[in-house]
Formats: structure tokens, C-alpha cells, sequence
């Protein structure tokens, strides 16, 4: 339920040269449990204009038909954590055009009173339009953006877990990792795999070693001896566990946003994508030729600068 505030604003003398911009702006102060929102001096119906509302969803409905029954037609409201979104998303919905700004621009403005509430300070800020609203892409782009960071997040998930491999294997004194690259490579898991299956037998291990690895059997079936201790090997297993299910979640992002990407208006105007030399393959590139379809949703080939490629943030 909205609790109602009833103020008086002090009267502020502001600037001749300063003119109001936006007549029917509204100001939100974004919290964890509620919104406080202020519109323009006797435009509320209830002659309150400033009024708090709680941050379920009932509430945030409530919030549109009160600012609808107030003629606002612009909202501005501070990028405070994730508990924005909500609000921003059913204010769009809704037809309002939404100024989202950061936090510290609020503040750098000179010229507040301590009795004014944030509510107030933005919504007379953005009257005089004295906001720059922040750069919020399309809602499609929004949600591609949404699953790319999902996948970003999943990764260094799935990072954590190589390492708890790591130091099972240390503790274990097997020195996998000072004779071959990644421990989730090739040899790597091979290895791994084997010992999890129950073979201890240095030699036997060693000889899983991939042709390309860079050291030779007996350099790898030396630092294969090692104590194979219960506790250890379990939290080995238990590791390599929740690594593979990570590698499952990141790929079901990727058919995501394959799928996301296939949507795309094509602006290559079918010119074909020029070849690139064969790269070093990443630990966690896309499971799609992610630079094809980056090709045909900006119509330029932009891993062709250097330092971009298809998995750059």
C-alpha cells in the first residue's frame, strides 16, 4: 500500500537564465523495500506530490496509474543497483519516457537543501533538464546483453572449479600442472579421467599424453607419482563434476544466443566475410561461428580491429 508524505518545498531561488524543460517530469528515489516518487507542485490529484510506494509488484502498478493520473510523461530515476530494472522495464512498458542517471550526477549539482528528500532533488533536476539519462540499448539488445553476461558469470563459475582441481591434484603431489599446459586440455583430462577410473600406474598415465604435448612420457610419468588419498580423490571427482555442469550451462547460453543473433535484421547485404588466419583456440569460445553472425548484425567485420574478437565484452 502507498504511504502518503505530505511536504511543503521552500522556495529556491533559482537562476533567470534557467528554464523548465520537462513540465510534467517525475522524480523516483529506487530502494530495496520502496520507491519514493515526487511529481510536479499540484499536479496530484490527491494534492500529496510526493508519495511512497512499495517495491512488489502490485505496488509498482499502482506507482504507473498514480504517475498516469498525474499527467507525467517523463520519469528520472537513479541507476541504484539491480532494483531499478523492475520499475524502469514497467515505466517503458507503459509508454513514459524513462532518464535513468547515475547516482553520482545527482549528487555533483550544486545548489540542494538539506530538507529536500532525493525524490525531489531528481525530479526538479530533470524539470530543468539538467540530467543526461544513461545509455540504455533496445530491449532486444537488453536481453542478448542479458544472456552474453549470464554466460560471462557461468564462466567464472566454472573457473573456480579448475582451480579446487588444482589443488586436489597438489595435494595429491601430482604435479600435472608443471608439465602441461592446461589441466583442461587433452592430456589433461585424459589424465584425469584415467585416475578418477582407477589407474594409478605413472607409465599408464603418461602414455595418454596427446602428440602435441610439449613434454615426453618419462617427464609426465614423473610427476605422476603421488599419495592417493580418499579425501583428495573425491574432491577431485566432485570438481570435475561441476566443471562439466558449467560447460553445460555455457552451452545452453550459446544456443541462446545463437538463436538471439539469428533474429537479427541482416545489414551485411549478403557481401561474403573475409577469411582471417587460423587463432589459438580458446578455453571458452562460442559453440557457433559467433563472428559470422556478429558480421551479419552490424554489417562490418569488427574482430577485424585489433584487440576485438567475436567474445570481447
Amino acid at each position: 500500500m502507498a504511504n502518503k508524505i505530505r511536504l511543503k518545498r521552500r522556495q529556491r531561488k533559482l537562476p533567470k537564465s534557467l528554464k523548465r524543460v520537462n513540465l510534467h517530469a517525475a522524480g523516483v528515489d529506487i530502494g530495496c523495500r520502496f520507491h519514493a516518487v515526487c511529481v510536479p507542485a499540484d499536479s496530484s490529484p490527491d494534492g500529496n506530490e510526493v508519495r511512497t510506494f512499495d517495491t512488489f509488484t502490485p505496488d509498482l502498478i499502482d506507482l504507473v496509474h498514480w504517475l498516469k493520473a498525474c499527467n507525467v510523461d517523463t520519469v528520472a530515476m537513479e541507476s541504484t543497483g539491480v532494483y531499478w530494472i523492475p520499475l524502469y522495464e514497467l515505466l517503458e512498458s507503459h509508454g513514459f519516457e524513462v532518464n535513468l542517471v547515475d547516482t553520482r550526477q545527482v549528487k555533483t549539482v550544486p545548489g540542494r537543501k538539506t530538507d529536500i528528500l532525493d525524490c525531489q532533488w531528481i525530479q526538479e533536476l530533470h524539470t530543468y533538464g539538467l540530467l543526461r539519462p544513461a545509455f540504455r540499448p533496445d530491449d532486444e539488445i537488453c536481453v542478448l546483453r542479458a544472456f552474453c553476461r549470464q554466460r560471462s558469470m557461468l564462466i567464472a563459475e566454472s573457473s573456480k572449479h579448475i582451480q579446487h582441481m588444482q589443488k586436489a591434484l597438489e595435494q595429491m603431489n601430482i604435479k600435472l600442472s608443471s608439465v602441461i599446459r592446461e589441466v583442461t586440455g587433452a592430456t589433461g583430462m585424459a589424465i584425469i579421467n584415467a585416475i578418477l577410473a582407477g589407474e594409478r600406474d605413472p607409465d599408464r598415465l603418461a602414455a595418454l599424453r596427446h602428440p602435441g604435448c610439449k613434454n615426453d612420457k618419462p617427464t609426465i610419468a614423473k610427476a605422476l607419482h603421488g599419495n592417493w588419498r580418499e579425501e583428495h580423490l573425491f574432491a577431485l571427482r566432485q570438481a570435475i563434476e561441476l566443471w562439466d555442469y558449467h560447460k553445460s550451462k555455457i552451452a545452453e547460453c550459446d544456443a541462446e544466443i545463437e538463436r538471439l543473433l539469428g533474429t537479427q535484421v541482416d545489414l551485411s547485404d549478403g557481401k561474403p566475410l573475409q577469411p582471417r588466419p587460423a587463432k589459438m583456440k580458446r578455453r571458452n569460445n562460442l559453440h557457433f561461428d559467433g563472428r559470422t553472425a556478429l558480421y551479419h548484425m552490424t554489417g562490418v567485420d569488427l574482430t577485424a580491429i585489433e584487440g576485438i574478437d567475436e567474445l570481447t565484452p
